[in-house]
This record gives C-alpha cells, sequence and structure tokens, in this order.
C-alpha cells in the first residue's frame, strides 16, 4: 500500500477523531486503592519495585528483537523518545494513564512498538511505565524478552492470585514494570470484560499518580478482545505497518473503534525515513 493512501486514511481518521466529543476520564470504583499525590509518586514507586521480583534480559536477545537498552539509549532510541514525547502530551491532555496498543492485523509490529515505548516513557524522569500482555490469545511480550514469568496476568483475572504477585522488575530498566500473560486462553474476550478485569485496570490505575499503562492487545480485525476491552482503558494508539496494512483494515479498525480516543497512528517500516510516522 503506498504512502499517499495510508496518508489519506489517516487523515481521514483525524477528521472523524477530531468531530466527536472526548470521553470524560472515568473514576475509579469506590474499592480502588487511593491515587496517591504527585509529589510522592516516584518514592512510592521505587518502594513497591523493590518489593518486585528482578528479572534480567540477555543482551544477545535483546538485540536480536530489536529491544531498546536501558534509558532508551542506542541509535533507534531517538525515534521512540520522539514518539513517547507524543504520546504523553497527548494522554496528559486527556487526562489519562491508560493506553491500548492495537493494530488492524498481525505483524504490524505491535508488540515491539508497545515495549520500546514502554522502555522510552519509563527513560523520562518523573515517569513510570508498565507494560501489560493483553494479548491472551498469543502473549509474546515474555518470549521477546527472553524470560519465563512464574505468575501470568490471565491467573489474575481468574481470580487466583492478586495482581501484584505476578508483576516483575527489569534489572537496569529503571522506573519499568512488566505484568506479563503466561499461557494462551481460550475464551479471551469474555475474560477481558469480567469484573474483575475492571477491578485490575481501576487498581494499576490508580496506584501511582506518574504511572503509564500499556496494555498490548491481540489485532483489532482477528479477535474481538480489543473491541471488547476499548470500553476499559482511556485511550490508544493505532499500529500499521506500511507494506502490510491494507487501506480497508486500517478503515474497519478505525469504524470498530470510534468511541475509543486514539491519541494517533504509527506508521511502521516507513521506507521514506528512519523515524516513526505519526
Amino acid at each position: 500500500m503506498s504512502m499517499e493512501r495510508i496518508s489519506k486514511a489517516l487523515e481521514l481518521a483525524a477528521r472523524q477523531r477530531e468531530s466527536r466529543i472526548e470521553r470524560p476520564r472515568a473514576p475509579p470504583p469506590p474499592n480502588a486503592a487511593p491515587a496517591v499525590e504527585q509529589g510522592d509518586a516516584e518514592d512510592q514507586t521505587r518502594t513497591a519495585t523493590f518489593r518486585a521480583p528482578l528479572v534480567s534480559f540477555d543482551a544477545m536477545t535483546l538485540e536480536r528483537e530489536h529491544v531498546l537498552a536501558p534509558s532508551a539509549a542506542g541509535p533507534n532510541g531517538s525515534a521512540y523518545k520522539l514518539l513517547r514525547t507524543q504520546v504523553l502530551k497527548r494522554l496528559d491532555q486527556l487526562q489519562a494513564n491508560t493506553l491500548a496498543m492495537l493494530s488492524p492485523k498481525a505483524a504490524a509490529g505491535k508488540t515491539l512498538t508497545a515495549i520500546n515505548l514502554a522502555i522510552a516513557i519509563a527513560a523520562e524522569h518523573g515517569r513510570t511505565a508498565l507494560l501489560v500482555d493483553l494479548d491472551l490469545r498469543n502473549p509474546t511480550v515474555h518470549t521477546r524478552l527472553g524470560f519465563e514469568p512464574a505468575l501470568g496476568v490471565e491467573e489474575c483475572l481468574m481470580g487466583d492470585r492478586p495482581v501484584g504477585d505476578a508483576i516483575v522488575r527489569v534489572a537496569g530498566y529503571d522506573r519499568l514494570a512488566l505484568l506479563p500473560a503466561r499461557n494462551a486462553v481460550e475464551h479471551s474476550s469474555e475474560l477481558l470484560t469480567c469484573e474483575r478485569a475492571t477491578r485490575l485496570v481501576a487498581e494499576l490505575r490508580a496506584r501511582y499518580a506518574n504511572r503509564i499503562i500499556l496494555f498490548d492487545l491481540p489485532p483489532v480485525l482477528q479477535a474481538d478482545d480489543a473491541l471488547a476491552f476499548s470500553r476499559t482503558v482511556q485511550a490508544g494508539l493505532m499500529v500499521v505497518g506500511e507494506g502490510r496494512t491494507q487501506r480497508d483494515d486500517l478503515a474497519r479498525s478505525m469504524e470498530l473503534l470510534r468511541d475509543l480516543t486514539l491519541v494517533g497512528t504509527l506508521l511502521n517500516g516507513s521506507r521514506e525515513r528512519s523515524v516513526p510516522a505519526y
């Protein structure tokens, strides 16, 4: 698909989004943990991070998977830092701290974008990032990062364990935490719309004022998970792949998610520039 056709589709989607009134941020339920004040957030984050299990990543695995180094250093870091700044600006305008990572179909680079965007957000002073693998049909965040979780978010959603038991911190990556999925779930969309999922998201949102929570979701057109979960998350980022994403698929995804505020659309694999289009 040509750059001109993708640009036209994105311009049309942007006009449609601007014509809608953005939804107000939903308050957490009464039983959610209270939000901390901004001045106390970093200290309390350090305490929670210290208690979480520590995992280490193999440098060769990260290089093979094109994962950013700590602090988003390296030749690709500047592109993700630019994306980070644009995303954070929009989230701040929305008073939102939850972001769904979306793509029309597979192979657009959505999961890698989610991982590297979380690293870039965590590299900004005064921010923390939590990446949650909610692609419960095909969880791959942990395999991309080369570790095996002892507990998965799916077990928390099933009610077996508290969510805090599944969160891990990452050696060398300050202010970055992961909530991985361990096993595929057959009835994943039902799990994502259950009351436990709503409470889990509310707890994660309310715990730290400076935390951005990214949810890696299945492709929009290949399962109903993303559409079902869109009622719980505050905003989304659409990832499309040049030469992979078809115009009709992008338009259909935008239509299905018309009630979700999109902070932008990322063009992955552009042959015209070395930095992500936004």
